[in-house]
C-alpha cells in the first residue's frame, strides 16, 4: 500500500476522502493543521502528501516550500476553483500537481496514481528518502534535493519546477539528443498544458541560467531539426 499524508482542516473531507483512498491502495495518514503535518513527516515516512493551501494555523504554500528543503516526497496540493495564483506558486516551489476543490475522490485517486507512476518513472524516490544528492560537471554541481545549480564561481542558482524537471531530464540523458517531443514526455506534470514552444521557452531559461560558465563551453547545445542535446560531460 502507498502511504498517503491527508492535511486538510475540513474535518468532513478527511471523512469522506480518507478510507476512499483506503478503498484505491492507500494506507491513509489524516491530519488538521499544518503543525501536526510536519510532525507527521518528521515522525514518518510518506510515499505522497496531500495538501491544502489553506490551513488554519499555516500556509500551504510555505509548507510546500519547507517539504521540499527537506524531503522528495511528491506532493499534491488541494486548492480553490479559479485560484491560479497558489497553482502557479506552488508548481513554483516544487509542488507536482494540484487538484481544485470541490473535487471527484475518484480523480484525486488517478492524479495521486499519475504523480507516482511518474516518480517511479524518472527514478525519483518517495518515501521520504533522498537520492544521490548532487551531480558535477563542466564546473557545475546540480543539487536534486534542494533543486539549485552551483556555477563554477560557487554561485548558487536556484530553479523553478519546470527548470529543475528539464534539468534532471537532461542530467539523465547527457550526450543524448532528445526531441521537443520527448521533452514534453519527460517534463510535463498531470494536467499541465505543455507543447514545443513552452519546451523552447524553458530551455531557454535554463540555459540562460547555465552562461555563467566557461564561454567556449555552452552546455545546452541545440541539433537542427533533432532537438536539444545536453553536454555536460564528466566535470571535477
Amino acid at each position: 500500500m502507498s502511504r498517503c499524508l491527508l492535511v486538510d482542516d475540513d474535518t468532513a473531507l478527511l471523512d469522506a476522502v480518507a478510507p476512499y483512498l483506503g478503498g484505491f491502495g492507500f494506507a491513509v495518514t489524516a491530519v488538521e493543521t499544518g503543525a501536526a503535518m510536519r510532525q507527521a513527516v518528521m515522525a514518518q515516512e510518506f510515499d505522497v502528501v496531500v495538501l491544502d493551501v489553506l490551513l488554519p494555523d499555516d500556509n500551504g504554500l510555505e509548507l510546500c516550500r519547507w517539504l521540499r528543503r527537506t524531503h522528495t516526497t511528491p506532493l499534491v496540493m488541494l486548492t480553490a476553483q479559479g485560484d491560479p495564483f497558489s497553482r502557479v506558486v506552488g508548481l513554483e516551489m516544487g509542488a507536482d500537481d494540484f487538484v481544485p476543490k470541490p473535487f471527484e475522490p475518484r480523480e484525486l485517486v488517478a492524479r495521486l496514481n499519475a504523480v507516482l507512476r511518474r516518480v517511479s518513472r524518472e527514478g525519483g524516490a518517495t518515501a521520504g528518502t533522498v537520492p544521490a544528492r548532487s551531480e558535477r560537471f563542466a564546473g557545475w554541481s546540480f543539487d536534486r534535493l534542494s533543486r539549485v545549480l552551483v556555477s563554477p564561481s560557487d554561485e548558487v542558482v536556484p530553479l523553478s519546477n519546470a527548470e529543475y524537471r528539464l534539468m534532471t531530464v537532461f542530467a539523465d540523458h547527457a550526450g543524448q539528443v532528445l526531441s521537443r517531443e520527448r521533452l514534453v514526455e519527460l517534463t510535463t506534470s498531470p494536467g499541465a498544458d505543455v507543447n514545443a514552444r513552452s519546451v523552447d521557452l524553458m530551455v531557454f531559461r535554463l540555459r540562460r541560467k547555465l552562461s555563467s560558465g566557461p564561454a567556449d563551453r555552452p552546455l545546452i547545445r541545440t541539433v537542427r531539426g533533432a532537438g536539444y542535446l545536453f553536454d555536460g560531460g564528466a566535470g571535477p
